[in-house]
């Protein structure tokens, strides 16, 4: 098959996004590749159409447990033979996708960037065809990003040991100019094709207003808007407690989700806000990244942000989230700092603007 009947057979498309075609070319001739992609614009077909063509396995560095989850669930629902290898599972688990992997059963196998320096993983990967190398969220291994993850400079190191260099393919939905400077460096891609398709939310509005209580005003709208699911992203671990907490004492059903949970509950958490169980999730931005959420025809979402974002990158980054589950978004502020700062942003409709910026 080609890459447009893979497309169509496993996919079920007919006919690319912007960029795709492009970024899956460059790919199937051998050439490393860079790509910055809003939510929703298709990265991971980006990688997996060529990971079906390519002779051997395509290793794919995730930073979520959660992300490699989702992704592997609907590979393998499409007919695509996939695993993963995390902390998730038990040593007896992990041996047995170590002996599936080498013996031909996966064309794609994600990873956690911790597991790269692992002994299992090293012994696995030194008798493997790796044809390809995907570095996902590639933003995290640039130390200019606000996702900046120790573990992915580990990721060239791995590569560099390998019998046989790969293709290398690096993918993010945000990054500045130097982040994208920083990922091209660190990762020694070669001679990289770069694509950007840009930063555009499709389908996501903000506008702003003054909040003078943000706890008054979640409570206030949640209990007038019972029928919607959102996620209130708050900064840290500390105050998604006490989020949560305001929630559930003032009878209002919602999930918690940081990385000071175990793996348990932040499972259960997902999975309860993912196939609503729960309409509300109260998370640091440990939550969403790579996550599709379910919802019946007609049901509105929302997404809010309890604390104030510090650069445009971040903005950016969790406006993405917002667009995987949401329709309209909204950041939360104290507004008696005495001087004009965005308080809320909301709206809803087609339109994209950035009056999240005052």
């Amino acid at each position: 098959m080609n890459a447009k009947e893979v497309l169509k057979v496993y996919f079920g498309y007919d006919t690319y996004k912007p960029g795709q075609e492009e970024i899956i070319e460059a790919i199937l001739a051998g050439k490393d590749v860079l790509a910055v992609m809003p939510t929703g614009a298709g990265k991971s077909i980006c990688y997996q159409v060529p990971a079906m063509m390519l002779e051997g396995i395509t290793l794919v560095i995730s930073p979520l447990i959660s992300l490699m989850q989702d992704q592997v669930k609907a590979l393998n629902e499409a007919g695509i033979h996939a695993g993963y290898i995390n902390s998730s599972l038990t040593e007896g688990q992990i041996a047995k996708v170590y002996s599936l992997a080498a013996g031909g059963r996966f064309k794609i196998l994600y990873v956690a960037p911790e597991r790269l320096e692992s002994y299992g993983f090293l012994d696995f990967a030194s008798g493997a065809d790796i044809s390809m190398v995907t570095v996902d969220e590639a933003h995290c291994i640039s130390q200019w990003g606000q996702d900046f993850r120790p573990s992915y400079l580990k990721i060239v190191e791995f590569i560099e040991g390998l019998a046989k260099r790969p293709i290398v393919s690096a993918f993010t939905a945000t990054a500045t100019e130097e982040v994208k400077a920083d990922i091209s460096c660190v990762l020694k891609l070669q001679e990289p094709r770069i694509v950007s398709t840009g930063f555009d939310r499709e389908n996501l509005f903000f506008d702003v207003a003054m909040v003078r209580k943000k706890s008054d005003y979640v409570l206030d709208y949640v209990k007038n808007h019972p029928e919607e699911s959102g996620i209130l992203y708050c900064a840290t671990r500390n105050n998604v407690d006490k989020l949560h907490d305001l929630l559930i004492a003032s009878g209002i059903p919602a999930a918690k989700y940081h990385a000071g949970m175990d793996h348990a509950a932040r499972k259960e958490s997902q999975d309860d806000f993912i196939y609503d169980r729960l309409p509300l999730i109260v998370a640091t931005n440990a939550f969403g990244m790579g996550i599709d959420k379910s919802g019946g025809a007609g049901q509105r979402k929302a997404g809010k942000r309890d604390e104030a974002v510090k650069t445009e990158e971040t903005f950016l980054s969790q406006s993405g989230r917002w667009k995987r589950v949401c329709l309209w978004g909204a950041l939360l502020l104290d507004g008696d700092q005495g001087r004009a700062e965005p308080g809320f942003v909301s709206g809803s409709g087609e339109a994209y603007s950035w009056n999240g910026y005052l």
